[in-house]
């Protein structure tokens, strides 16, 4: 890692501080920090294959127990945390756990790093409370959708690996665990994936599939052959060239790679999936319809 790295440029600063090093902050207890750069997999967010990646060993999860808490790096007690949750543990220590849990609903308490992108005036992210409406977050923060909120056609609220939700989910929605779930989608990353009218679903989530499948470590039978599977079927959907059949076909298979996985790639793999048939099947046997029909299928999508 080069000094122009800001991460490393951040922990340089640090020690010439002695906010870490030894006898930290003069507490008489010494915190040594150390920086690996990672080679971007992105199977290594999952907390054993990064403590595997950083063994030197394939980015693979590892099964469970041991947990890294009684068993993890070099086999020792390992805590792994989200940079958010570290970033915001200061503040909490300061205003106090009351202050962070008076955001949000009860259940859902605290604040979010909302990532929004896709069809909107403004990308950004950007720190909200929890529960903050769908729409209010976009139209507050990121300026709102491109072409005014009846332009809007779905919304991914939680990153790739959760269902998208239709407009009239999205009109209401507020942006927490709870109301989420309530809806089949979840909060996962807070990544919000605004998609306007324009979009073609089928395409759109078949280009996530190619994502999942490209990601999968390869150990799991269920996703390694299932995601490329989704992915070759939904490539023939795009087109127009498959059988009604294969909807339900592509369905069950999606429910068969959920929860039979040892990390939850498989799922994140499926469930987009899952969301494309809840709220958009019509645009798939449109473009089966449209085929059969000796039409184009990219002239109606464009349309």
């Amino acid at each position: 890692m080069t000094s122009a790295s800001p991460c490393k440029k951040a922990i340089d600063e640090a020690y010439a501080a002695k906010l870490i090093g030894k006898n930290a902050c003069g507490s008489g207890f010494d915190f040594d920090l150390y920086l690996h750069h990672g080679a971007g997999a992105y199977i290594c967010g999952e907390e054993t294959a990064l403590l595997e990646s950083l063994e030197g060993k394939k980015g693979q999860p590892r099964l469970k127990p041991p947990f890294p808490a009684n068993a993890g790096l070099y086999g020792c007690p390992t805590t792994v945390n989200n940079v958010e949750s570290i970033a915001v543990a200061p503040t909490i220590l300061r205003r106090g756990a009351g202050w962070f849990a008076g955001f949000g609903r009860p259940g859902n308490t605290g604040t979010k790093v909302f990532c929004i992108s896709g069809h909107v005036n403004m990308p950004c992210n950007v720190e909200e409370e929890m529960s903050i409406p769908l729409k209010t977050l976009i139209e507050k923060h990121a300026g709102g959708v491109i072409g005014g909120w009846d332009n809007l056609k779905a919304v991914i609220p939680g990153g790739s690996s959760v269902p998208c939700l239709p407009k009239d989910i999205c009109d209401d929605v507020l942006m927490d665990f709870d109301a989420l779930k309530e809806h089949k989608s979840g909060l996962g990353t807070a990544a919000v994936i605004v998609m306007d009218q324009s979009t073609d679903m089928v395409r759109a989530i078949t280009r996530l599939a190619y994502f999942y499948k490209h990601e999968s470590c390869g150990q799991c039978t269920p996703c390694r052959e299932g995601t490329g599977w989704m992915w070759r079927v939904l490539t023939r959907m795009c087109e127009g060239k498959a059988e009604m059949a294969e909807i339900d076909m592509l369905l069950d298979v999606s429910q068969e790679i959920e929860g039979h996985t040892i990390c939850a790639l498989g799922d994140a793999a499926a469930w987009p999936v899952q969301g494309l048939i809840r709220h958009f099947r019509h645009e798939i046997e449109d473009k089966i319809n449209t085929y059969r029909a000796g039409k184009s299928v990219h002239a109606v999508a464009a349309e």
